[in-house]
């Protein structure tokens, strides 16, 4: 049977969404009546991608009709809170923090444990509401370290964590089940394993058993290999049923279906991967869980504007933040704490004013 996708676009954003969500002309995404759509995108693999709006679904041949419903009811259905503290409903920012000497953007500043308290508190005084912990570099060209090094880079921050933040949702940033494991007992709350969980061929089933949430995130090869010349047949579609294997197949008998979405900008993409991703990112709300997004201080944005020192890629962060969180991405891994939370705050105010009932009424 032919296989089709369905994609949410044409969104509107406060008092608009929720009026035209009254008035039945448009659908909430993800449950969020501050966030509203009132077309669709149908992909397939073999044909030309066709646009309608959402009360033409009704005329769509019943086989594909009944796909499309389908991924609406995933589209539209409210996310799960994270836990109690948080609201997905929100923009959540997910603070990094690298322990290692290496990382692309910030190796080697916060080894020692003083420092790497105080900016866990920056973080979280900024508005931080997930901090993301690691101890091995992934990044492009990176080789694997033994998990006991990376262990021993994390131990004492992940086993005071919570008796410092214990309302902060905690995230480690490993790929050995053997971390995942020792920082499960520590209370931490996400696995975020950028390798999608292919690394360690034991984590899915050590894990399994655990009430806690996991990042499926994709890369194409490994860090060491990722950037040489990475392939796909429909960068989209690829990633999409990636996805869906995951869930449907190798997480089949987990009891908690605690997921988030991660397409991995800049693991195994070239630039113009990474853009049609971004471009398109609401395909992967038919999957029906929170999305993640990481484009802090990545090369792409070197790649369009020039500028090669990471650190100054801070306007570049901010486009694709906003770019995406008008698409619905809830959960956002960033650098720049501060800046992304001020421009998140200007961006919802913005979109918070309210429109003229007689614009409302040309939409109809």
């Amino acid at each position: 049977m032919k296989k089709y996708y369905t994609r949410a676009c044409n969104f509107h954003y406060g008092t608009t969404a929720k009026n035209l969500i009254k008035k039945k002309l448009a659908l909430s995404l993800c449950g969020n009546k501050d966030i509203a759509f009132n077309n669709i995108e149908i992909l397939s693999r073999d044909k030309p991608t066709k646009r309608i709006n959402i009360k033409d679904i009704k005329k769509l041949p019943n086989q594909i009709k009944k796909i499309i419903l389908l991924d609406l009811k995933k589209i539209t259905s409210k996310r799960k809170n994270l836990n109690k503290y948080t609201n997905i409903s929100e923009p959540l920012i997910m603070g990094v923090l690298n322990l290692t000497p290496d990382s692309f953007s910030d190796g080697g500043l916060y080894n020692k444990s003083n420092r790497a308290f105080h900016h866990i508190e920056n973080m979280i005084s900024s508005g931080a509401d997930i901090i993301d912990i690691g101890g091995e570099s992934t990044r492009p060209g990176s080789k694997d370290i033994p998990h006991k090094i990376e262990w021993r880079r994390l131990e004492n921050i992940i086993s005071n964590f919570k008796k410092k933040f214990p309302k902060v949702f905690l995230s480690i940033d490993t790929r050995k089940s053997e971390v995942m494991l020792k920082a499960i007992k520590h209370k931490s709350d996400l696995i975020n394993d950028v390798s999608g969980f292919n690394y360690d061929s034991k984590a899915i089933e050590k894990i399994k058993s655990y009430d806690v949430w996991k990042v499926l995130h994709h890369m194409q090869g490994t860090p060491n290999n990722m950037q040489i010349n990475p392939t796909y047949k429909n960068i989209l579609l690829d990633i999409y049923d990636f996805f869906e294997k995951k869930i449907n197949v190798d997480f089949k008998k987990y009891k908690y279906k605690k997921f988030i979405i991660d397409p991995g900008i800049g693991f195994g993409k070239n630039l113009k991967h990474n853009l049609i991703l971004m471009h398109n990112i609401s395909l992967f709300h038919s999957l029906g869980f929170p999305l993640l997004i990481g484009t802090s201080r990545k090369k792409f944005i070197n790649q369009i504007s020039g500028q090669f020192d990471s650190k100054e890629r801070i306007g570049g962060t901010l486009a694709s933040v906003l770019y995406t969180l008008q698409q619905g991405v809830q959960i956002f891994r960033v650098h720049n704490v501060k800046e992304v939370k001020q421009a998140i705050l200007v961006y919802k105010k913005i979109i918070s004013i309210k429109w003229k009932k007689n614009i409302l009424a040309l939409m109809e």
